[in-house]
């Protein structure tokens, strides 16, 4: 049990030492805002788009492509999705409110958060694996937040063009396009594109902690409300708890089972606010949410990964 706790603590503990450093690097005036908004823009047009890259790139696509697990995680989303939506019918009367709530409970930092647990959790190729999924989740996740943004406040018809343009432009989606061909055909970068490719990789997922630990401000956890803790309780509690058992029974272990696990047990993305915020949803609740996920999420994860490795199903 003590090895299972010692293994848990290495994979988790410097994902979240790095957000804890962004964190005091912007209460001791270190950073600013400034530098938290331009990493972020850094971070999302190049270094992670980088990272993206290489890593599809470098894959044996033949071996690593599992259509049966981008399905369980496409449905698994878009059902959770429909579940939390009628879930607040009854409850939350203000489109506002009702628009962040949903987004905050089903959107997941996969991109970031996730991927620095998994490249601790699992081998190059597993995280090789991870960063395909991503591939396939981030239109998910784009299209059920423009309407979950757009429908409860009538905002009149969804505009597939702009929102198909938007997917496409995406620097993530135009990456994986780019590397697909070269991990299909077997292809070899040349040596100094790689190596330069490999600096900029190298610093996406450190650099984009740090400005998650920057974005935080913990004094807006005294006037958080209720809403915004039952969000973040089915986000980082009840998702990853149901989702995760029904792969077990669908006979996910080892790797897989652990990547679906991180999936849906990620804090809620900040690209969550930024929508929230610019659609006239309930930023300041979306916020909140992403502020408790990440802070819950030290807790949820550990336990999680702690449970699967005790139980050795990874």
């Amino acid at each position: 049990m003590f090895d299972n706790i010692v293994f848990t603590a290495n994979i988790v503990a410097p994902v979240f030492l790095i957000i804890a450093v962004g964190y005091f690097a912007r209460k001791l005036k270190i950073i600013n805002e400034a530098f938290v908004d331009v990493t972020a823009k850094f971070v999302f047009q190049i270094s992670l788009p980088v990272f993206v890259f290489l890593e599809i790139s470098r894959l044996d696509m033949t071996q690593v492509f599992d259509v049966e697990q981008i399905i369980f995680v496409t449905l698994g989303t878009i059902l959770t999705y429909i579940f939390i939506w009628i879930g607040t019918i009854p409850f939350i009367k203000k489109p506002e409110d009702q628009s962040a709530f949903i987004q905050g409970a089903f959107r997941g930092n996969y991109a970031i958060v996730g991927l620095a647990i998994i490249s601790n959790l699992f081998s190059a190729e597993a995280l090789g694996k991870a960063t395909l999924v991503l591939a396939f989740l981030l239109p998910v996740y784009n299209i059920l937040a423009v309407i979950v943004l757009t429908v409860p406040k009538h905002q009149g018809k969804i505009k597939i063009r702009a929102i198909t343009l938007e997917i496409l432009l995406n620097p993530l989606i135009l990456a994986v396009f780019v590397s697909l061909p070269i991990s299909f055909f077997n292809l070899k970068l040349p040596v100094m594109i790689e190596s330069t490719g490999t600096y900029f990789a190298e610093l996406a997922l450190p650099l984009a902690l740090v400005g998650i630990g920057g974005s935080l401000n913990l004094e807006n956890l005294k006037k958080a409300s209720s809403l915004a803790f039952t969000a973040s309780a089915i986000k980082i509690i009840l998702l990853p708890l149901f989702l995760t058992v029904a792969a077990y029974f669908c006979g996910y272990r080892g790797n897989d089972l652990g990547i679906l696990f991180i999936v849906f047990g990620c804090p809620t993305a900040i690209a969550s606010f930024v929508m929230a915020d610019a659609m006239g949803a309930n930023s300041k609740l979306a916020g909140n949410i992403i502020m408790i996920t990440t802070l819950g999420s030290v807790f949820t994860i550990s336990a999680g990964i702690l449970i699967l490795k005790s139980f050795s199903l990874i």
